[in-house]
């Protein structure tokens, strides 16, 4: 199997400058297009946007993406919208000129709070219907934790989910919703394999505010001398070894950072010690960092 079939590119910082990490910036054109190239040519096939995600979507268009397979993203519903099924099209609309294609792979909620409101059963009613006119292959949602499943499991069905995982953060195995996905036939996509970028930094250039987990830290640093491996390539092979997990997101600053992912993710993966993880949300949920 060629283990680089599973990774998927993150496209945010093709329209953004994203990440704790990130010292590049916004990814050039000229750059974005190399990647993109050099995906293709090693089986990838998978690209992740958002029509939150600045102009990604836009200059995913302009480079030409319609042989890929591309999963977007809906915002939250806005506030007083009256006309959901409306709001839900012209959205998917907007998004598919501007990657000039014609379906989507897939279509998740970036709040499925929203599902939970009181125009919930109009928003899901509106993503089947978008569904069976074949403007998107798969529905779903990304979460930011397994505790969010369990109130719409119960009460709608979904292709693809989206979720963060993680060496530190295993919530996804732990809670048993990964395998319950998979027995499901769910897709199951995650992100946030580099924890935004902290797990690749050297101790010296991780902001002090990540200092009272310092214990891990050591743990972590420790490990990866004893086993020999790098940082990049632990992050990288932990999440593509675990079954149940259909594409692993990464998300990349510049070519150069790119070829060494490529380069990483192939690979032996020792065993994790099971006191190398943490359910500390200020720390696994980069929404929650005060930096």
């Amino acid at each position: 199997m060629n283990t680089l079939r599973s990774l998927a590119l993150g496209t945010v910082q093709f329209g953004l400058p994203y990440g704790v990490a990130n010292q590049q910036g916004q990814v050039s054109l000229e750059d974005a297009n190399a990647i993109l190239n050099q995906a293709w040519s090693v089986g990838i096939d998978t690209l992740d946007t958002a029509i939150a995600y600045g102009s990604s979507e836009q200059r995913l268009g302009d480079m030409g993406v319609n042989h890929w397979r591309i999963v977007s993203k809906l915002p939250s519903l806005p506030e007083g919208q009256t006309n959901v099924p409306v709001w839900v099209e012209q959205s998917l609309e907007d998004s598919l000129k501007r990657l000039k294609i014609d379906q989507l792979y897939g279509l998740l909620l970036h709040r499925p709070k929203d599902l939970l409101s009181s125009q919930g059963q109009t928003l899901y009613k509106s993503l089947c219907a978008i569904k069976e006119r074949g403007w998107v292959k798969k529905i779903g949602i990304s979460i930011y934790g397994p505790e969010e499943l369990e109130p719409l499991v119960a009460e709608f069905e979904f292709d693809l989910v989206q979720a963060p995982f993680n060496l530190l953060d295993r919530r996804l195995i732990q809670s048993g919703w990964l395998d319950r996905l998979h027995q499901s036939g769910v897709e199951v996509h995650v992100r946030s394999v580099f924890l935004q970028g902290l797990l690749l930094m050297e101790p010296a250039a991780r902001p002090v505010q990540f200092g009272r987990w310092n214990t891990l830290w050591h743990q972590w640093q420790q490990w990866l001398a004893d086993t020999n491996l790098t940082p990049l390539q632990a992050c990288l092979r932990f999440g593509l070894n675990q079954l149940g997990i259909d594409r692993v997101l990464v998300g990349v600053d510049s070519l150069v950072q790119f070829q060494e992912i490529l380069e990483a993710a192939t690979g032996d993966m020792p065993e994790l010690p099971d006191t190398l993880h943490c359910d500390d949300l200020d720390l696994i949920n980069p929404a929650r960092w005060q930096l």
